[in-house]
């Protein structure tokens, strides 16, 4: 069988760009530890999420010097609590689940872009140093009214935060 000079160029290159990316992902995977989902927040049952000590009431606390968790569940169609609030120059984590279906969770302007799946509780670390606001979109299509599933995060100069939402 005869194949002609192009050919061969042609399936050369493929297989190279083939051997390529799969070396990329191995090289993530393994050297650099690149996880697609992470297991550092811990799994949860969908039906016991309003019996858990960290669910059952939404909410941002202190848990050090300007650090701070956030706990929100991501539901059809919304984020509760719907709004949080933390002082400029803060860490807040992050700890979001959901009941029911896959939901996205992203925290525009920031770095926090995540993935929450059903049974998994997903973990992000966000630093504000500006006070502002900040838009929380779900990026993952979740039904009918997903395109009204927002929040915000209000971020207040350390003059004005007095320690709550």
């Amino acid at each position: 069988m005869d194949i002609h000079r192009y050919e061969r160029l042609w399936l050369a290159g493929a297989l190279v760009l083939i051997v390529l990316f799969i070396g990329t992902i191995t090289y993530g995977a393994v050297v650099v530890g690149v996880e697609m989902v992470s297991a550092s927040g811990g799994t949860i049952a969908p039906d016991e999420i309003p019996n858990d000590d960290r669910f059952s009431d939404p909410r941002v606390e202190q848990v050090g010097e300007n650090e701070y968790e956030a706990y929100v569940i991501a539901r059809q169609f919304l984020f509760q609590p719907r709004q949080l609030r933390v002082p400029e120059g803060s860490t807040v984590t992050f700890y979001v689940t959901s009941p029911d279906v896959l939901h996205g969770f992203e925290v525009v302007g920031t770095n926090a872009n995540m993935m929450v799946i059903p049974g998994q509780v997903t973990k992000a670390t966000v630093e504000f140093e500006e006070a502002g606001s900040y838009g929380v979109v779900c990026n993952e299509y979740c039904g009918a009214g997903h395109h009204t599933m927002e929040g915000s995060i209000e971020v207040v100069p350390q003059s004005e935060w007095e320690g709550g939402n």
